[in-house]
């Protein structure tokens, strides 16, 4: 049976598929598309292409605000939000350090950092079709590229060029980073760092909290890849250091149940510095859909509408 067009765009939220295709623009347009079409046939139509200019009903809402055709079409009461209300600045920063380098070639996924801009530039074209301004900052040790937060929709093609062909190669320095592009964005906005925190993460929640401070809405995306999670190899292997941490050749079998203890302990500790500064931290693997980063970017986005709301 031949598939649908809907289903053949669903097919782009996969990694192994979406590796195939060189252009990242081509690979935001696809997900985005293969993303609104899944959604349709989902129980999140509250995150569909209407997320801009509605929010969720919350007790107190006047309720001369209800859409009553979104109700009609999903069965759950919205509120009509205005221009001032729904234009979001939103700031991408994406590591570009040498740890992003790693991934599971032989099974035909992306790099962490392939994967990681494929979100970065597929929530950027999101956005850019609700008329939300994106901007962007690519770092390791420094700030290798910054693109000021802008509506325009030819944002994409800037936006694509500055994360296109990089290759990572140095070490990170998130903390330095994140009071750097603090100051350039002090008027309110959204911030989204999209990495693999291997970073001191006290120095990474200090830097966060600068965009808290400006009262930023912060998420962070973990990205990790499946092996790093799973520690999956057999026999006698040699580890490659990234970021100058040497190489070492061990049994991982022998390693390997203190070795995922470690990983989770690490981001549970990552969640909950989080929470106790007020940003939105979601782990993702580099063998997950893209949905769950774009879902993830979504509902901390809807959580910030309501407390906005909630305020007035």
């Amino acid at each position: 049976m031949a598939k649908s067009t809907a289903e053949e765009l669903h097919e782009y939220l996969d990694p192994k598929v979406l590796s195939k295709i060189t252009r990242l623009d081509l690979q935001a347009r696809l997900v985005v598309e293969g993303f609104i079409s899944g959604l349709h046939r989902s129980p999140f139509h509250g995150f569909s292409v209407e997320f801009a200019s509605h929010r969720e009903y919350a007790p107190g809402d006047d309720i001369k605000h209800i859409d009553w055709k979104v109700l009609g079409r999903t069965d759950r009461y919205y509120i009509k939000q205005y221009e001032e209300e729904t234009n979001l600045k939103a700031t991408f920063l994406l590591d570009a350090s040498e740890s992003m380098l790693y991934g599971s070639h032989r099974r035909g996924r992306m790099t962490k950092y392939q994967y990681a801009a494929a979100v970065a530039a597929s929530l950027g074209f999101l956005l850019l079709q609700q008329q939300d301004a994106v901007g962007l900052a690519v770092f390791d040790e420094d700030l290798v590229g910054y693109l000021p937060a802008s509506a325009n929709p030819n944002q994409i093609k800037p936006l694509v060029h500055a994360m296109d062909g990089i290759e990572p190669k140095a070490k990170t320095s998130l903390e330095h980073i994140c009071h750097s592009v603090a100051e350039k964005i002090p008027r309110r906005g959204l911030v989204c760092l999209v990495s693999d925190l291997f970073v001191d993460i006290d120095g990474v929640i200090r830097g966060l909290q600068h965009f808290r401070h400006y009262d930023h809405e912060v998420i962070v995306l973990h990205v990790m890849d499946e092996d790093e999670l799973t520690f999956p190899f057999q026999g006698n292997t040699m580890f490659r250091g990234l970021e100058e941490t040497g190489n070492v050749t061990i049994e991982p079998r022998v390693l390997r149940q203190g070795y995922i203890e470690a990983v989770e302990r690490f981001c549970r500790e990552v969640k909950r510095k989080c929470i106790a500064s007020r940003i939105d931290y979601k782990l993702i693997s580099t063998a997950d859909h893209l949905d769950a980063a774009l879902l993830a970017f979504l509902a901390a986005r809807a959580a910030a509408t309501r407390k906005t709301g909630a305020k007035r």
